[in-house]
C-alpha cells in the first residue's frame, strides 16, 4: 500500500523491491518436487520478473498446473485460472475460473470474483456484476476503493 492505497502488481515499481532478500529467498527453495517448491517457484517467478509485462506467464501458469496435482484446492484452481488467462488469454482463464466456480465452496470466496472481473475486463466483455460481487465480498476498504475504481474505469 501507498499512503494507505492498494498498489496492484501490475502498478508496483519492482525498482523498490528488496533485491537483496528475493535472492537470499530464491537460494532458499530446496530442489525436490513438492507442493512448497512450486509455490516458492511461483513466487521466484514473481519476484523477479522486471514489470508486469516481462512476468513469465506461461511458465508460472505450469507451475500452478503441477500444483493442483499436488493440492487440487478449489483455490489452486482460480490462481491457475488467472495465471492461464495471462498467459493464453481472457477467454482461455474465464474458461478455467467458469469450472473452477462450479464448486459451491467458491461462492463467498472474493478473488475469484475480482479475477472474474479482471478476466472480464481485458476481455472486453461487461464486467460489471463481477466488481458488484467482489466489492461486495471485500472486508478490506483499500481493496474494496482499488477495485471501486477498476469498476469505474
Amino acid at each position: 500500500m501507498a499512503g494507505g492505497e492498494l498498489v496492484a502488481l501490475p502498478e508496483q515499481d519492482r525498482s523498490l523491491w528488496d533485491a537483496a532478500r528475493i535472492a537470499e529467498g530464491r537460494a532458499l527453495i530446496p530442489r525436490q518436487p513438492g507442493p512448497y517448491v512450486i509455490q516458492a517457484a511461483i513466487s521466484a517467478l514473481h519476484s523477479t520478473a522486471p514489470s508486469w509485462e516481462a512476468t513469465d506467464w506461461p511458465q508460472i501458469a505450469a507451475l500452478y498446473g503441477e500444483l493442483q496435482r499436488y493440492d487440487g484446492s478449489p483455490v489452486v484452481a482460480v490462481n491457475r485460472a488467472v495465471a492461464v488467462g495471462f498467459a493464453n488469454g481472457p477467454r482461455a482463464g474465464l474458461a478455467l475460473l467458469d469450472a473452477a466456480a462450479a464448486d459451491e465452496r467458491l461462492a463467498r470466496y472474493q478473488p475469484l470474483h475480482a479475477a472474474r472481473a479482471e478476466l472480464l475486463t481485458s476481455a472486453g466483455e461487461d464486467a460489471d456484476e463481477a466488481y458488484a460481487r467482489a466489492i461486495e465480498l471485500t472486508a478490506n476498504e483499500a481493496e474494496r476503493a482499488a477495485l471501486s475504481r477498476r469498476r469505474a474505469s
